[in-house]
């Protein structure tokens, strides 16, 4: 058998803390107690491994609430684990087959176009009632024009579903283009629109059962909220509000990512570090190299000067002293300046992003988003739950 990576013998790791992310799960809640919740575990749980973040996910689940994922091989991911809980395909089906599997496997579906419809309409016809009540998310445009019916097809979708037995729910979704941003009025013009669409198709007030606030609806749109959240990166501890850390929020980091120094060398002034000699010391520098780079996800784009943490000992106690990058990042190493830190010696840890440095802040450097980080750590660092 495979021994479990530790710490002790990785050259770059990330540590998730599943405390942390349950946490984050109970904070989301707490916006609306009364409302159901769709886990959103898509993307590899957004990098931080789908199944043991949806094994310690699932003891917070509470009857009627379900994980989010993209696709149907996601859902099956999760049902190969033993995962029984209800699961929603955030995109729905692609195909015949797609909805025929997605039917037997229990799982609930978006249908954002009239292809969709035809689709389940035309499995039913063949195969009769499946023996369970299906669970149908229709998705209704209003304004960020990417996935959704728009008013028209919405309400021949809806009058469809009102004559299929099989479908035991229908919950009508829709998703905010802006809610990152509490002063932009585009968030109420999708909601107004939303409210017109149901009253146009003559929705029964009784049968609106309705999501639309991810993330920042969560935090930042209380009217937003109606019957189910669906948090997903305030889950793993990234802001869903623009120009903030998620900390600032309550929210606690879940991904620790770390390398180690791997070594030090004076580099005397006038002298270039790193491909394309982009850096030149000024003066005389003590210059560290860390065992993380492009090819274990950290980005080649961030810039000199982001910040990283160096574990040390100062003064006999391990502290963490903040010091910058130089140079550009490389596949496997990346560069930082320690004339501030003398006290670092080679072997010390290296903390990238995480507790006591927000992804946030680290993404925001190099001109992304926490997500993006997240999700493009690779296969090569070591994954350490805790």
């Amino acid at each position: 058998m495979k021994a479990i990576p530790t710490a002790s013998d990785s050259r770059a790791w990330a540590t998730i803390d599943l405390k942390a992310l349950q946490g984050n799960l109970a904070r989301a809640r707490a916006f609306q107690p009364k409302a159901h919740v769709v886990a959103v575990v898509k993307a590899n749980a957004y990098g931080h491994g789908a199944l043991p973040v949806a094994h310690a996910l699932r003891a917070s689940l509470r009857e009627g609430d379900c994980f989010g994922v993209a696709s149907l091989d996601e859902a099956l991911e999760l049902r190969r684990s033993g995962l029984s809980e209800p699961i929603l395909l955030l995109e729905g089906v692609f195909d015949a087959q797609q909805q025929a599997v997605a039917i037997e496997q229990n799982c609930a579906f978006v249908i954002h176009s009239l292809f969709q419809l035809d689709l389940l309409q035309q499995h039913l016809a063949a195969q009769g009632h499946p023996g369970h009540p299906l669970s149908v998310w229709l998705k209704i445009d209003t304004g960020m024009h990417r996935l959704g019916l728009n008013a028209q097809d919405f309400a021949r979708a809806w009058q469809a579903l009102q004559g299929e037995t099989a479908v035991g729910k229908c919950v009508l979704m829709s998703h905010f283009a802006c809610a990152d941003d509490a002063d932009s009025n585009m968030t109420l013009r999708q909601l107004a629109e939303l409210e017109r669409c149901l009253d146009a198709a003559g929705v029964p007030v009784a049968q609106r059962e309705i999501s639309v606030a991810a993330s920042s609806g969560i935090q930042l749109w209380p009217q937003s909220h109606y019957q189910w959240l669906r948090p997903g990166i305030m889950l793993y501890g990234g802001t869903a509000v623009a120009g903030e850390n998620a900390i600032a929020r309550g929210i606690e980091p879940v991904m620790t990512l770390r390398a180690r120094l791997i070594s030090i060398k004076q580099v005397a002034a006038g002298e270039s570090i790193g491909y394309g000699a982009a850096y030149v010391c000024e003066q005389e520098q003590r210059i560290g190299v860390i065992s993380i780079g492009y090819g274990d996800g950290y980005p080649r784009r961030m810039p000199a000067g982001t910040p990283v943490l160096v574990k040390c000992r100062v003064d006999g106690q391990w502290c963490h002293v903040q010091v910058p990058l130089c140079g550009r990042v490389s596949m496997d190493m990346t560069m930082v300046d320690l004339t501030q830190c003398p006290q670092a010696r080679v072997g010390d840890e290296v903390l990238l992003w995480g507790e006591g440095l927000p992804a946030d802040e680290i993404a925001r450097r190099c001109g992304t988003i926490a997500y993006e980080l997240f999700c493009q750590i690779t296969p090569r660092v070591h994954f350490i739950y805790a």
